[in-house]
């Protein structure tokens, strides 16, 4: 049981430490790897969200929500 155990955890922490290549990168930034389809939609659900938190920030910009920057 103990052996089991051991070599559950080795195998998880061997798949969690796979880096990305430079030349595979262009693939995480496909079109198709994109949640949100329709960029209007995106944009009226992130302008509802910031008015419904009270916070504004963090999408890409410098600064936080907290009124920091």
């Amino acid at each position: 049981m103990r052996y089991v155990l051991i070599v559950i955890v080795l195998a998880s922490v061997g798949c969690g430490r796979q880096a990305v290549r430079a030349s595979e990168k262009k693939f995480l930034a496909d079109q198709v790897m994109v949640f949100d389809q329709d960029p209007h939609e995106s944009s009226a659900n992130d302008h509802v969200r910031t008015n419904r938190e009270g916070a504004a920030g963090g999408n890409g910009a410098g600064g936080g929500g907290c009124g920091c920057n």
